[in-house]
């Protein structure tokens, strides 16, 4: 698909509330906002209940959509009169026209400065590491789709055109720079850059399809860094579930997030394999990584019970047909994905519990290994 049919779909947010810049999300601007989730109903009892709550609490509706995936419609209101979000919600989730509230919350992708000035010195050293040239004689994720929850791809890059399937804004504004965005572009790169077409470097998975889905938002604007919040990322998950998506991968980290918590429980149910990055620090804010049934992913010398893949010096793709080396757990949880959709193609059927057992069972010294790890899921063949 050409770049400016897939910007067609480069769609804001649904919703009521006044443009912003980009990175200005609900959660960010005006005062503090609570997000409600109310039970199915028919439109007219919503809009009521809605408006009753708003004037009972004493709140402002800033958005309202359905969340497919769940069934519901989440709401949310801007706390007015200097209150605090945290008093206003745990008087909220004592009304029996709730079904739960929560502040929203922010969360970071694990990225982490390049030191390098020649960026040529280690060429794809994590493609040694995870044995991908033995690993693509049985796959190439042909057919997996896996959702980039990050921030924009640049869409036309030579190692990425053909590799996005599906591209969507969920951030006020974010359509602007979705193309240029560093950290979303080196994602995608690390799981699916094209390979054999003589340009760059080879993906994990160089035939899965992504789905670039920006949630987050560079902060600040053209930094490799980036911020999300539970509004968006919640956006993106509903799409991602909704359309069809194999794997989905944060290569992001935050606090426990209630409404995050239920839609990653319907993904896996779904089958959905869930892959995210997990800090380096054991004591860091580790959600989604942490949830049960994610694969939790960290780097080189991953703490506690998370795998370990490569995540020094990742050489990938950067914005306007560059390449450029990245650093951090990121990078990890990215290379994950693309092995999961390396698995996949090999054998559909495999379960995230399984998927998730295959990863422990083949790892050497805690570190994801490609090969071995399709040689264990097919039961044939051997890795030199």
């Amino acid at each position: 698909m050409k770049k400016g049919a897939l910007l067609l779909l480069l769609a804001g947010c649904a919703g009521s509330g006044v443009p912003a810049p980009e990175g200005v999300a609900p959660g960010t601007t005006g005062g503090p906002q609570v997000m409600v989730m109310l039970a199915p109903a028919p439109p007219a009892i919503l809009s009521n209940n809605t408006a009753a709550l708003a004037q009972t609490y004493k709140l402002r509706t800033v958005y309202s959509w359905n969340l497919a995936s769940l069934g519901e419609q989440c709401v949310v209101f801007e706390v007015t009169g200097g209150r605090q979000a945290e008093d206003v919600a745990r008087r909220l989730a004592s009304d029996p026209r709730v079904g739960s509230v929560q502040t929203i919350e922010t969360f970071e992708v694990l990225a982490e400065p390049s030191p390098w000035n020649d960026p040529y010195a280690h060429l794809q050293h994590s493609a040694e590491t995870l044995r991908l040239q033995q690993a693509h004689r049985w796959a190439t994720g042909k057919g997996v789709r896996v959702a980039v929850i990050d921030t924009g791809v640049d869409l036309d890059h030579p190692d990425l055109r053909g590799r996005v399937v599906k591209a969507q804004n969920f951030v006020d504004q974010g359509g602007r720079s979705f193309t240029t965005d560093f950290h979303g572009t080196a994602v995608a790169g690390v799981i699916a850059a094209a390979a054999n077409n003589e340009v760059g470097i080879v993906g994990v998975a160089p035939q899965a399809q992504i789905y670039a889905l920006k949630a987050c938002w560079q902060q600040p604007a053209g930094a490799r860094e980036a911020v999300c919040n539970s509004y968006t990322l919640a956006k993106a998950v509903d799409f991602a579930i909704s359309e069809g998506a194999h794997v989905l991968n944060f290569s992001l980290a935050g606090p426990p997030d209630v409404l995050l918590t239920r839609l990653i429980k319907v993904a896996l149910e779904r089958g959905i394999v869930v892959v995210a990055a997990a800090p380096s620090k054991p004591d860091a804010r580790a959600f989604p990584a942490s949830m049960q049934g994610v694969i939790g992913i960290s780097g080189s010398d991953p703490p506690g019970r998370f795998l370990g893949a490569p995540a020094k010096d990742i050489l990938t793709t950067v914005p306007r047909g560059s390449y450029d080396f990245f650093s951090g757990s990121s990078l990890a949880a990215a290379q994950a994905s693309g092995v999961a959709a390396l698995l996949l193609e090999r054998n559909p059927k495999l379960t995230p519990p399984e998927l998730a057992a295959l990863f422990h069972k083949t790892a050497r010294l805690s570190q994801i290994d490609a090969c071995a790890a399709l040689v264990s899921a097919s039961g044939t063949g051997s890795c030199p």
